[in-house]
């Protein structure tokens, strides 16, 4: 399996990061992609993809709740700095937040447009954050319109409609511990989104899936949600695996 999303560098894995990896490779977790949030957390990023080379790969990006007024040219100068300098697998997460602040609502929009920019520029994947803000969103994804502009809707939490425009906008569904909730809602209609359409993800140490749910989320989780997956599609899990990860491959690369 391959958790597409998960901030292992986060504070909340400080006291035991090297175990909770090693719990996840034992549950057969072979990859993990870790999203940027914004300058302060590059090093540790970065730092961690050197100690597990092959299996930690960073992406580079802006987090929308992190296009700060003081701030935002500037981090979007760092980010554009490092995807000048070396390869990422996505630009991300980047996208738009309405939920924390409403606001910024055009810094956000025009970092996005920015961000989607370099992704075409580069040909690579973008990994999009949205919250209270699919309208929004889609009204960015639909004026940048490009056929090499792809990505995951990362913890995707939106209704039948919103799955299936993100999926003809070319992008793929990020689905994580939601699905495990009772009032998720999307475990109600994913068996209409055809499995090549979703990727596996923890978005730890957020969004825990049940029996976890409201503690520390961590990657070796996953095989939680693919279980549930299991329920909704009627596939086998070694089915669930191979067809997310081959996604997922997809997607990266």
């Amino acid at each position: 399996m391959i958790d597409t999303h998960t901030h292992l560098y986060a504070e909340e894995f400080d006291e035991d990061r090297k175990e909770s990896i090693q719990r996840a490779l034992d549950k057969g977790i072979t990859e993990f992609y870790l999203p940027a949030i914004d300058s302060e957390s590059h090093e540790k990023m970065l730092q961690l993809e050197t100690e597990y080379p092959g299996q930690i790969f960073s992406m580079m990006g802006l987090h929308p709740c992190y296009v700060k007024p003081e701030s935002w040219e500037k981090e979007l100068e760092i980010v554009k700095n490092y995807l000048d300098q070396r390869h990422f697998p996505a630009i991300g997460e980047i996208g738009i937040d309405l939920y924390w602040d409403k606001t910024t609502l055009d810094i956000q929009v025009k970092a996005f447009e920015q961000q989607i920019d370099w992704a075409i520029e580069k040909d690579l994947p973008i990994v999009i954050h949205t919250r209270e803000s699919f309208d929004e969103t889609f009204e960015v994804l639909e004026k940048k319109k490009h056929p090499k502009l792809r990505g995951i809707f990362h913890c995707f939490s939106g209704n039948l409609e919103q799955a299936k425009h993100a999926i003809d906008l070319n992008f793929i569904l990020g689905i994580g511990g939601v699905v495990t909730f009772k009032n998720g809602k999307i475990d109600q209609f994913l068996q209409e989104i055809p499995l090549d359409k979703i990727v596996l993800e923890t978005d730890s140490p957020y969004l825990a899936p049940v029996p976890h749910r409201g503690k520390r989320n961590e990657s070796s989780y996953l095989d939680l949600v693919a279980g549930k997956l299991v329920n909704i599609y009627g596939k086998d899990f070694s089915e669930i695996d191979r067809i997310t990860t081959e996604n997922a491959k997809n997607i990266f690369k």
